[in-house]
């Protein structure tokens, strides 16, 4: 049954990863957590674990109008929403389907945006309210083969910027989360989006190696700063019950090394540092 302490949390994409290792994280600090996908069988863990669970679909209009309306006929609030939904599409900007990108920006972007409006017209009226946004180290720069989802994290710099002034006078705080890599299905889930295109074709030997070096990466022990999602989960949490939560909250020692090194650098030093990283061809070796 609800007390007058507890708050409504409202997480996105909880089937997995982050946005499961929060949801499992604010039920056992006393929220009333309301975890979201999907497809609900994939809830069916953090159910048993005292979440409450709803089926969410960040591109569907009717979805997302639903799952707020359901949680609103119930408790008459929505203190906490993470816009956790999201995923990567990869490859070169050539090769992309125009069809998955606009769908990057649709899950990545224009969802966030729009559940969000959905649940400010609540927190305006109780003159409080969280708003906290899951981007990405990956907002603060550019790596290539990966120009799609790094757009869209830049696009939730600006989105979340906005959104902290215009809704600071009306009780409601606004925060960023930028985590660095992230042991989760999601580099498989990124490696999946790679165009299968000729394997001869001009891009070739860069999808090889960008592959082989996404999961390298994200291989335990890689010593590239990957983190688990529990730690962000910590962190998102932090910036729910903060009474003043900071405006970015960098996630790992590699999201704040990559962040100041791309200040830091000219643009074709970046190029160069990406270069010796995703070669495009392979590198010419001398004969005898």
């Amino acid at each position: 049954m609800q007390t007058p302490a507890q708050k409504v949390v409202l997480i996105t994409g909880a089937a997995s990863g982050i946005g499961r290792a929060t949801a499992e994280l604010f039920a056992k600090n006393g929220f009333i957590t309301y975890a979201t996908s999907r497809r609900l069988a994939t809830l069916e863990p953090l159910q048993k674990l005292g979440c409450e669970i709803l089926e969410l679909d960040v591109t569907l209009e009717n979805s997302m109008q639903q799952a707020v309306n359901a949680i609103l006929d119930r408790h008459q609030r929505i203190d906490v929403l993470v816009n956790n939904a999201g995923y990567g599409l990869n490859g070169p900007i050539e090769e992309l389907c125009m069809d998955k990108l606009r769908h990057q920006f649709e899950t990545n972007v224009f969802g966030l945006v729009r559940l969000t409006q959905l649940v400010l017209p609540t927190m305006r009226q109780a003159h409080s309210g969280r708003i906290i946004n899951i981007g990405s180290v990956g907002g603060t720069f550019t790596a290539p083969g990966a120009g799609a989802y790094h757009a869209s994290k830049w696009a939730l710099e600006s989105i979340t910027d906005a959104l902290r002034f215009e809704l600071q006078s009306f009780g409601v705080q606004v925060a960023l989360i930028q985590p660095t890599g992230v042991y989760t299905a999601f580099d498989q889930k990124i490696a999946g989006t790679m165009p299968d295109t000729d394997p001869d074709g001009p891009y070739a030997f860069f999808k090889r190696n960008h592959l082989a070096v996404t999961q390298t990466m994200f291989k335990p022990n890689s010593n590239a700063g990957i983190i688990k999602p529990e730690a962000v989960a910590r962190v998102i949490l932090s910036a729910a019950n903060a009474s003043k939560p900071r405006t970015r909250y960098k996630v790992g020692i590699s999201a704040v090394i990559y962040a100041t090194l791309r200040r830091l650098v000219s643009d074709r030093t970046w190029d160069a540092i990406m270069g010796t990283q995703f070669p495009m061809q392979p590198r010419k070796t001398n004969s005898a």
